[in-house]
């Protein structure tokens, strides 16, 4: 059989346009048009084509690129610079504009607080299409990397040091400086000094900048290449990191919300992320579902006292969950009398309350007398200490075991079952599909437009799987269409 063979050299009649670069159900005509579609003055970006000075790029097609780029794992500025010159999409999405990765960087850095909010635009477009309802929304965190080494971070005491030998290192260089320019010789040398002294300047603006941290945010270490960042442990290790919150929608898994934090746990996000969601699609959601690592009773309250159902379980049933067997005598096999105000043990004695603590309401019991522990077959196991066994009642006790029991409820594991698959796809999709293994921006500022991004691109991936590639790119055709409307009236 023949062969078909290729010729570079091939002359044509007409040239192509760019136009026939892309089919017409190419996926990257999704993404022009969902940037077409973006309201850029709520974003913050100046839209304005008429204005005095040197020509820019399209602010449109710069933002065009940025999602691409990032929908497919491309977030470095010179891989960018290459794709449009090499891509066949990417130079029809960019309409033949060919910017240097200075220029993608400069926009990027520029736009970092426009690049936040497009997610929110991304999702508010999913309310629109049908695509989320907002009725259950489930909360989970990731960590991800900072770009920061963990050997950067330090203590007070360590930058305090650091920054008064930059003291005295810049002290002596400015001296050296001086006898050198005054002798009029060693032109070589001073040049080198000049160096020395400028990397010493910007060491010593990091290093105070470290410290302000340390100030501001009142922690005992920070990272001096990105102060905002924290130390954090994931199995991969402890390293400087952003612990990620995704809000996920139940209708078709996706992200409604997502935010960059630096705190190293879960427990006191839950509450401020179904908030800011609930913002985003405009009403009170009816559920709210996350794991033990967000059950912090005080925290659950604010959503629960909302009048949204809350389905999170406590450490212990987390645990129990995972095959591990209850302690014989944990907390639950004493019984409350709430009328009298005290526990029975499984050996039928009292434990009476003996006072609260002031910092946090938590009320403690005691056994009566001490001897029974003593003389109980079961001492050694219930409790090892000699003045008898003792229990803790939390402030919202009650409130806890409302939150236990509803999750133990055939509705609360209907709900809880369903989380796992909505909140790991997202991450799943960012860190394996799109190769996410660290932020290239940083701050919080930086993170956060980075996240963004990533959580738009898997929304679009997501509505492409849902909608097909024609029937999104119409309605989103006649949202522009909309859009433009109204800017004209």
């Amino acid at each position: 059989m023949a062969y078909r063979y290729g010729n570079r050299r091939q002359m044509l009649l007409l040239p192509v346009s760019i136009e026939e670069y892309v089919s017409d159900d190419g996926v990257v005509r999704v993404y022009d048009e969902f940037v077409e579609s973006l309201d850029l003055a709520v974003l913050g970006i100046d839209d304005a084509p008429h204005q005095v000075g040197s020509p820019e790029y399209d602010p449109r097609a710069m933002l065009k690129l940025l999602v691409y780029g990032y929908s497919y794992g491309i977030k470095s500025s010179r891989k960018l610079e290459r794709a449009v010159h090499d891509n066949l999409s990417f130079v029809w999405l960019m309409g033949g504009l060919k910017p240097d990765h200075k220029t993608i960087a400069e926009f990027r850095r520029k736009h970092k607080r426009s690049l936040a909010q497009v997610l929110k635009q991304c999702a508010q477009l999913c309310l629109e299409l049908g695509l989320i309802d907002g009725n259950v929304l489930f909360v989970d965190g990731t960590k991800i990397r900072a770009n920061a080494g963990r050997s950067r971070t330090h203590g007070g005491k360590w930058y305090a040091e650091t920054l008064s030998a930059l003291e005295s290192r810049i002290g002596s260089l400015l001296t050296e400086i001086e006898a050198v320019d005054g002798s009029e010789q060693g032109l070589s040398s001073l040049v080198r000094l000049d160096k020395d002294l400028a990397n010493a300047e910007r060491r010593r603006a990091a290093v105070k900048r470290a410290l302000s941290a340390l100030q501001e945010r009142a922690v005992k270490q920070v990272n001096e290449t990105d102060p905002e960042c924290s130390l954090m442990h994931s199995v991969q290790g402890s390293h400087a990191s952003y612990n990620v919150q995704s809000v996920v929608d139940d209708s078709h898994g996706l992200i409604v919300h997502a935010a960059a934090v630096n705190a190293a746990t879960d427990v006191n996000q839950f509450a401020d992320q179904i908030k800011q969601s609930q913002e985003v699609v405009g009403k009170r959601c009816e559920s709210a579902c996350a794991d033990a690592g967000y059950s912090d009773v005080e925290e659950l309250a604010r959503i629960e006292g909302a009048g949204t159902e809350v389905v999170v379980p406590s450490q212990r049933q987390a645990s129990e969950a995972k095959g591990r067997a209850p302690k014989p005598f944990s907390k639950p096999k004493f019984r409350y009398e709430q009328e009298g105000d005290y526990y029975i043990c499984p050996c039928d004695r009292r434990l009476e309350y003996v006072g609260t603590d002031k910092n946090n309401g938590k009320r403690h019991y005691k056994i009566v007398d001490g001897r029974w522990c003593l003389d109980c077959r079961h001492f050694g196991v219930c409790t090892n200490s000699e003045s008898g066994r003792k229990i803790v009642r939390l402030a919202k006790e009650e409130l806890k075991e409302k939150f236990e029991k509803l999750y133990a409820s055939a509705r609360g594991r209907q709900i809880y079952r369903r989380r796992k698959q909505r909140c790991e796809h997202p991450f799943g999709h960012i860190k394996r599909n799109l190769g996410v293994q660290s932020f290239l921006l940083r701050g919080l500022e930086g993170a956060q437009a980075e996240l963004s991004l990533w959580s738009t691109c898997f929304n679009l991936s997501r509505m492409v799987s849902l909608l097909g590639v024609g029937v999104l790119v119409e309605k989103l055709r006649q949202r522009c269409c909309v859009r433009r409307a109204a800017v004209a009236i």
